[in-house]
């Protein structure tokens, strides 16, 4: 419990390299979660140094492409905004890993029901992986932000990355500069409930 109630979402970064060992420690915490059908649906791609500032640029690219108006995402434009504080955050952190969902394609593409079905378990196995590399980052003092603003650059990134893997995210990782107070949450009995 104690990892999961320190964990904070870090989004100030000190400019201090994280070592391999404790990349790869968080990376195995990823890799025990439990996954649908044990699917272990993802691939994890550590980016740093020169790849790192590539990966940052195609993020860069496709934000500037949004930002002229030709949209993948047209009903998103509200969130710009903050998808160009996350591009602050990305340049600045020293460790960006990229989290693929190996099973699944381009949002892009219609897929059926059945599809969806497998695409919905994928993606909360992959969620329980990057959970798990969160909370073992918060254990090895190591800060971290789960980074979903990918979506504004997507075929930018996936051309980078080299893939035709589903780009679910991006974790940062490195040393915290800041330690921010707990967020609030919704109240108990308005997200519990008992049926007998």
């Amino acid at each position: 419990m104690k990892a999961i109630t320190d964990r904070r979402s870090i989004r100030k970064y000190k400019n201090i390299p994280l070592e391999e060992e404790k990349i790869k420690d968080i990376l195995r915490a990823a890799l025990l979660a439990p996954s649908a059908k044990n699917r272990q649906p993802w691939k994890f791609i550590v980016y740093q140094g020169d790849a790192k500032e590539r990966l940052v640029k195609a993020m860069e690219k496709g934000m500037e492409r949004e930002k002229k108006g030709i949209t993948d995402l047209p009903g998103f434009a509200y969130g710009l905004p903050d998808a160009t504080h996350t591009l602050e955050i990305m340049k600045a952190v020293p460790v960006l890993v990229a989290v693929l969902n190996t099973n699944g394609g381009t949002f892009y593409e219609e897929i059926g029901a059945e599809q969806r079905i497998v695409e919905s378990c994928d993606s909360l196995s992959i969620g329980v992986a990057v959970e798990n590399m969160l909370l073992r980052a918060t254990e090895l003092g190591v800060g971290s932000l789960w980074i979903a603003n990918t979506c504004f650059a997507y075929n930018e990134l996936v051309q980078e990355i080299g893939t035709k893997a589903q780009l679910t995210g991006v974790v940062a990782l490195g040393y915290g500069d800041e330690a921010p107070a707990p967020r609030p949450r919704k109240a108990w009995d308005d997200v519990v409930e008992y049926r007998s």
